[in-house]
């Protein structure tokens, strides 16, 4: 069992160090580790490792009963078998617990690794995003740029037509008052072209009247 316990130690401190220097091996380890993370992996590695505890646990009481039979012995020297199963014990003990440690240090790794990546790519996607936001920003101050001229442009335009505007309904105005002017003027002439007709109607009559009377008189001389 320590020559297995030794091995263990040997692969997991490998592992360790494959995972701690960034080299092509690396990525292998770590999609290894993702394998063995999945399906029926955590399974059975919580099962080895609680069967590690249990043989420690074991030990561990093991080793108490050899001190407390040294003690009840009259608290001499233990037997040499007793030093040895001692030394056994707690050779052991020490190397299921570094081999329970060190597989604890090799998940911690694995999950800051993944952790490290997964952060690494939120990092460039947020960077792409940045890019492609300030790239849409300078389109969109140059499409700004470009309206803004077009409004000043449309805005000169604006107030040429309302100073022409301004122009022709001045224009329209004085039009206006000339037609009143001349439609006041006209009345006028009509009027006067009445009240000369009418005059001219009654010099008529008048001279309707004073060849009558002439007529009249030039008949009398006769008879």
């Amino acid at each position: 069992m320590i020559q297995l316990l030794f091995a263990a130690i040997l692969a997991e401190g490998s592992l360790i160090l494959l995972l701690l220097f960034k080299t092509p091996l690396r990525k292998l380890a770590i999609v290894g580790l993702d394998r063995v993370k999945r399906g029926h992996g955590p399974v059975v590695v919580t099962t080895v490792a609680a069967t590690v505890w249990v043989v420690l646990g074991s030990g561990v009481y093991s080793m108490v009963k050899i001190r407390r039979r040294g003690a009840e012995d009259g608290g001499g020297a233990a037997n040499p078998t007793d030093q040895v199963l001692m030394a056994k014990h707690l050779l052991e003990c020490t190397l299921m617990g570094a081999t329970l440690f060190l597989a604890l240090m090799i998940d911690r790794l694995h999950h800051y690794i993944r952790e490290l990546r997964l952060r690494r790519k939120s990092m460039e996607a947020v960077k792409k995003q940045t890019r492609a936001f300030e790239d849409g920003k300078n389109g969109n101050l140059e499409e700004l740029k470009n309206l803004e001229e077009e409004t000043r442009v449309l805005r000169e335009k604006v107030k040429q037509l309302e100073s022409d505007l301004d122009t022709r309904t001045k224009d329209v105005h004085a039009a206006e008052a000339n037609s009143v002017a001349l439609r006041k003027q006209s009345e006028g002439f009509l009027l006067e072209y009445d009240r000369l007709l009418e005059e001219n109607q009654n010099l008529r009559n008048q001279l309707q009247s004073l060849d009558r009377k002439f007529s009249h008189s030039g008949s009398k001389k006769n008879t």
